[in-house]
């Protein structure tokens, strides 16, 4: 816990000092006033670090939630909620209990602000780095109806759905992207030490050089002499590209792209369709209003492609009817999703044609992300055996006369 030193004023008017442990400046100050003295001056004291960053502070700040303390600490608290426990108490004792130095941070200033007054949903709200707009709002659903540790459960199930999703898909990518990184350097240590050293052999024997070959020396030779013009481009470009997709339009083009990439774009519309119904389904089956529900979507679907078409159907909500028919005008939608949705609104089961819709396609992503596996297999043996290939034609073609040269020497 942060230390705070601090100046302040007693009852009888004598100058004060001394520190004080609190989770914020503020919580400090408080405290402080408790003690019965008039705080003038309240310092973060500091512990090896300049400019007023303490080593705490800094490994807070470098600390991730991940999605495992998020629900962990969303167990908890629903486990503490359902025993009755004042929520006071309950952020006390999750700080206490909580490994996560952010996360501890981030409990004890709710902390502060239930205290204060603050509603649970705007004590979250506070913090969207970590909270979810989706977590808020059903943090916020729950506290309104009074079933909050039942929405806690849904909340529970949506964040441990999500991260397997992100992990399956991590887990096929993982592979293909070793062996590529792999097959760069392979290429790089050949082309600049293997392949210049077989060359001067061959030049100096006076055997002529295949094209393999001269690809190879040519491509060495282009390396050695504007190396500094290639690493420009290359830190220009990816500078230049990193900055233009964390703007709206970029982000859009990219996640666009993303979708229709052979292999690949299937399995993110999968993912995106096994998000939206079972994320609409626990919002819908708490009680949000569909418009509310919608606009929940497009924040948390993850891809901006697709978000504005929630914003399209949005649209089409505010001016009156059903979700089904902007569906059947929306891109990324699968047949499948429209007319179960469509049939659900007619039924009045829609929460429950939402849930099937999650488990097909559950399935889907995981039988798309096998095939995904079983495809980059053969594709990565192609690509190693056309570069290895490729180097054994320009190491051993010339080789193979150099020996010619020799034996007809030695007749």
């Amino acid at each position: 816990m942060p230390k705070y030193s601090f100046q302040a004023v007693n009852e009888s008017g004598n100058a004060v000092s001394g520190i004080i442990e609190a989770d914020s400046l503020e919580a400090a100050t408080n405290l402080i006033s408790q003690r019965g003295f008039i705080p003038s001056k309240v310092l973060e004291e500091t512990e090896g670090l300049q400019g007023g960053t303490s080593l705490s502070t800094l490994k807070e700040r470098l600390t991730r939630v991940k999605a495992a303390d998020l629900i962990l600490f969303t167990k908890q608290f629903r486990t503490l909620v359902r025993a009755g426990i004042p929520i006071i108490s309950i952020f006390q004792v999750l700080e206490n209990q909580t490994e996560n130095m952010k996360l501890k941070k981030i409990v004890g200033t709710m902390t502060m602000n239930v205290k204060e007054g603050s509603t649970l949903y705007d004590a979250f709200r506070k913090h969207p780095e970590t909270f979810s707009p989706l977590y808020c709002s059903m943090i916020r659903a729950g506290e309104t109806s009074g079933a909050l540790p039942d929405v806690m459960d849904r909340l529970i199930y949506i964040i441990a759905h999500e991260d397997k999703i992100r992990s399956d898909i991590r887990a096929a990518l993982q592979y293909p992207i070793t062996v590529a990184v792999f097959l760069g350097i392979a290429f790089f240590v050949l082309l600049t030490f293997a392949v210049p050293r077989f060359a001067q052999i061959f030049l100096r024997a006076g055997v002529e050089l295949p094209m393999p070959t001269l690809v190879c020396i040519w491509l060495y030779q282009f390396l050695i002499n504007y190396w500094y013009l290639i690493l420009g481009v290359l830190i220009v470009g990816i500078g230049g590209l990193t900055y233009y997709f964390r703007t709206r339009q970029g982000k859009y083009i990219k996640d666009s792209f993303v979708l229709k990439v052979p292999i690949f774009g299937p399995l993110f519309v999968k993912a995106a369709m096994s998000r939206f119904a079972s994320i609409f389904a626990i919002l819908y089956e708490s009680g949000i209003y569909v418009l509310n529900s919608i606009m929940i979507l497009s924040t948390t679907i993850g891809n901006t492609a697709i978000s504005r078409e929630f914003d399209r159907i949005k649209e089409s909500v505010e001016g009156g009817g059903g979700i089904s028919k902007p569906l059947r005008s929306a891109r990324y939608f699968t047949p499948m999703v429209i007319n179960m949705v469509a049939m659900g609104e007619v039924s009045g089961k829609l929460d429950e044609m939402l849930r099937q819709i999650a488990i097909h396609y559950d399935d889907e992503v995981e039988y798309a992300v096998k095939r995904l596996s079983d495809a980059i297999g053969p594709v990565l043996t192609i690509g190693l055996a056309a570069m290895v290939g490729f180097f054994a034609l320009a190491i051993f073609l010339p080789m193979w006369d150099l020996t010619k040269v020799v034996m007809k020497a030695k007749m």
